[in-house]
């Protein structure tokens, strides 16, 4: 008898995660999140009095991050 992956994979939607889970995902610590949330640095909202985070706005995110180091690293960034 087989079982079945019971792994959940999104179906076309955005995932969406909660702060461990982002957290877990970001490499950070769940504290740093809530304290990038409470600084308006990190993308997310609340459902339900709780935060989540939509994972390809976490990875904009990353990419936004990822372009302005490399950019200030080259002396490009405007000031």
């Amino acid at each position: 008898m087989k079982l079945k992956n019971t792994k959940r994979k999104p179906s076309g939607r955005s995932q969406i995660m909660t702060p461990k889970e982002a957290a877990k995902y970001l490499g950070l610590h769940p504290i740093t999140v809530y304290r990038l949330i409470k600084k308006g640095q990190l993308p997310g909202f609340k459902l339900g009095g709780q935060w989540r985070f939509k994972k390809d706005l976490l990875d904009s995110w990353i990419a936004s991050k990822i372009n302005k180091d490399s950019e200030q690293k080259d002396g490009t960034a405007s000031i």
